[in-house]
C-alpha cells in the first residue's frame, strides 16, 4: 500500500507538470496565430473587431482556456477511470443496490445540466462585458488631457462605474449560481450515503448482506460520485472556457477581405512610381452609396500630386486605396503598369513610404524609429533623412541624438516633432511614392515651407502624393485634384483651377487673398 501511495504520488506530479506545460504551449500557439491572423487584417476586420476586444481575445480569452486545459489533463482523465473502476465493481456486487447509483448519477446530471443552462449565457455576457471595460478604461486613459481640460472626470467616472458595475453584477450573478453545486452535491452524495444504509440495514436484518460489504457498497459509490463531483467542478469552469474559445474562433475563422492571389505578379516594369486611376469606386462595406465614384488620374514619377477638398470629400479614402489598406470596388488602380491587385501586399508597399493623418511612433529610440522601414542605413543617410524631414535640429538638441529614448505612442514629443518624425522615416525607406495625408498638420509656415522645399530637392525622381487642407501646402504642386463628394470636379495646376474651378476657388478664397494667391 505504500509503494502504491508512493507511485500514486510521482504520477500526480508528472501529470500536473505535463498538463502545465501543455496548456502554457497551447496558449502560446493561441497568442502566435491570434497574433499574426490580426496583423492580416485590413481595416474592414478591425473596424469588425474593436482594438479592446481582441486585446481581451489575446489575453484574457487565452487564459481562460488554458486554465481549462491543465484542468482537463489533471481531472479528467482521471476522474473516469474512477468512476469506471467504482461502476465494474458494482456491477460484479450481489447487493442488488445498483438502482441507487443510477439515481445518483441521474441527481447530479440534472443538476449539471439546469445550472449550466443559466449559467452559460451569463458567461458570455461576461467576455463582452470585459471588452467593454476595456474600451471605456483605454478610451479615458487615452483621452485623459481633453478630459481634465473639460473638467468631465466624474462623467467619466460615472461611464467607468458602469461599466465595473455591469461586469461585477454579472460575475457575482455566475459565482452564486455555480457556488451552489458544491454543497448541492454533497447533499446529493450524503442522501445516497443514507439511502444506501437504510437499504443495507434492512438487508442486513434479513441476512442476505454483511456489513462489511454494506461499507464496501457506500464506498464503490461514495468513489463514482467523487468522479462525478470532480468532473462538475471542472464543468464550472467549462463553460466560460466554451465562450472564450468560441471567440477566438471567430477572429482566426475571420474572412480577410484584401488577399494576395496564389500566384502575384511582380514588378519588372522599367518606370518607377507611375500610378493611374482608371474609373475607381469604392463603397466601405455595408454601406448603401460609394464614397468615392469615377476616380480616374494619372501621377508620374518625379511629380507632386495634390489632393484637396472638404471635409468628408473622400481624399484620405483614395490614397489609403493605393496601399490596399482597403480594396476596391469598382475600376482599377496600376503601378508602373500593373494592377496592384495582381500583386503581393509585400511588394506594394516595399514601393511606398507611407507618412499618416495621424503621426505614430514606436516606443524605443529616434533611431529606432527612423529605421523602421528599412533593414539597414548608414548615419549619413540617417541624417540626411532627418535634416531634409526639418527634424535634425531637435534631435541634436537632445543629449542622446538619435538614440534618445522615445516612449509608447510618441508621448515624450511634440506633436510637430512626431509628424517630422514619422515623414523622416519615409524618407529613410528611399521608396517610388511617397503618400502624405495631411501631414504637415501640425508644423508652422516656415518649417513646412522649409521641408516642402528640401523635399523637392532631394526626391525629383519620385512620384509623391499630398493630401493638404491649407492651399499653401499644394499651390506649387504639379498637378492638383480637387475632390467633393466622392468625385473630381478640378484636375490642373493652381492657377488653371483658379479660373475653371469654383470649388477650389472657394477654398482657396477661404484661406487667403487673391494677391496671396496670385
Amino acid at each position: 500500500m505504500l509503494l502504491i501511495a508512493l507511485l500514486s504520488m510521482a504520477a500526480t506530479v508528472i501529470v500536473s507538470f505535463l498538463g502545465a506545460r501543455v496548456a502554457a504551449g497551447l496558449s502560446k500557439k493561441l497568442r502566435e496565430n491570434v497574433f499574426r491572423k490580426v496583423v492580416s487584417f485590413s481595416s474592414t476586420e478591425f473596424e469588425k473587431f474593436s482594438t479592446a476586444s481582441l486585446i481581451t481575445r489575446s489575453t484574457n480569452d487565452i487564459q481562460q482556456i488554458q486554465m481549462m486545459m491543465v484542468m482537463l489533463l489533471r481531472i479528467v482523465f482521471y476522474a473516469p477511470i474512477l468512476g469506471v473502476g467504482g461502476i465494474i465493481k458494482v456491477l460484479n456486487s450481489d447487493y442488488s443496490m445498483g438502482w441507487i447509483i443510477v439515481i445518483a448519477v441521474g441527481a447530479i446530471l440534472i443538476l449539471v445540466i439546469v445550472l449550466f443552462g443559466v449559467a452559460i449565457p451569463k458567461f458570455k455576457m461576461i467576455q463582452k462585458l470585459v471588452d467593454q471595460l476595456n474600451l471605456v478604461t483605454r478610451e479615458i486613459l487615452s483621452g485623459i488631457m481633453v478630459i481634465r481640460a473639460f473638467n468631465t472626470q466624474k462623467h467619466e467616472e460615472k461611464k467607468f462605474e458602469k461599466a465595473n458595475w455591469d461586469l461585477t453584477k454579472t460575475n457575482l450573478f455566475v459565482t452564486r449560481t455555480m457556488s451552489l453545486m458544491m454543497p448541492l452535491m454533497m447533499l446529493i452524495m450524503n442522501a445516497i450515503t443514507l439511502l444506501i444504509i437504510w437499504v443495507g440495514a434492512r438487508q442486513i436484518d434479513q441476512g442476505a448482506m454483511q456489513v462489511g460489504n454494506m461499507m464496501a457498497f457506500i464506498q464503490y459509490a461514495m468513489q463514482i460520485i467523487m468522479s462525478f463531483l470532480m468532473i462538475s467542478m471542472v464543468s464550472i469552469m467549462l463553460p466560460r472556457a466554451t465562450v472564450s474559445a468560441e471567440r477566438i474562433g471567430e477572429v482566426l475563422d475571420a474572412e480577410i477581405s484584401v488577399k494576395d492571389l496564389p500566384n502575384p505578379q511582380h514588378f519588372f516594369s522599367t518606370q518607377k512610381g507611375l500610378i493611374e486611376f482608371r474609373d475607381v469606386s469604392f463603397r466601405y462595406p455595408g454601406a448603401e452609396e460609394d464614397v468615392l465614384s469615377g476616380i480616374s488620374f494619372s501621377a508620374q514619377p518625379g511629380q507632386t500630386t495634390a489632393f484637396i477638398g472638404s471635409t468628408g470629400s473622400g481624399k484620405t479614402t483614395l490614397i489609403n486605396l493605393i496601399p490596399r489598406f482597403y480594396d476596391i470596388t469598382g475600376g482599377q488602380i496600376l503601378i508602373n503598369g500593373i494592377d496592384i491587385k495582381k500583386v503581393s501586399q509585400h511588394d506594394l508597399r516595399e514601393k511606398i513610404g507611407y507618412v499618416p493623418q495621424k503621426a505614430i511612433l514606436f516606443s524605443g529610440t529616434i533611431e529606432s524609429n527612423l529605421v523602421y522601414g528599412v533593414e539597414s542605413t548608414t548615419e549619413t543617410e540617417l541624417t540626411k533623412a532627418a535634416a531634409t524631414a526639418q527634424a535634425i535640429d531637435f534631435i541634436r538638441s537632445k543629449e542622446e541624438g538619435f538614440a534618445a529614448n522615445i516612449s509608447q505612442g510618441g508621448a515624450n514629443v511634440s506633436g510637430g516633432q512626431k509628424q517630422r518624425l514619422s515623414i523622416g522615416r519615409a524618407l529613410v525607406k528611399k521608396p517610388e511614392i511617397y503618400i502624405f495625408d495631411d501631414s504637415f498638420s501640425a508644423l508652422d509656415f516656415k518649417t513646412e515651407a522649409a521641408l516642402r522645399k528640401a523635399l523637392r530637392e532631394e526626391k525629383t525622381d519620385s512620384t509623391v502624393l499630398i493630401v493638404a487642407q491649407r492651399i499653401s501646402t499644394i499651390m506649387n504642386a504639379d498637378q492638383i485634384i480637387v475632390l467633393d463628394e466622392g468625385k473630381i470636379v478640378g484636375k490642373g495646376k493652381h492657377h488653371e483651377l483658379m479660373e475653371n474651378c469654383e470649388v477650389y476657388q472657394q477654398i482657396a478664397l477661404s484661406q487667403l487673398s487673391r494677391e496671396e494667391l496670385a
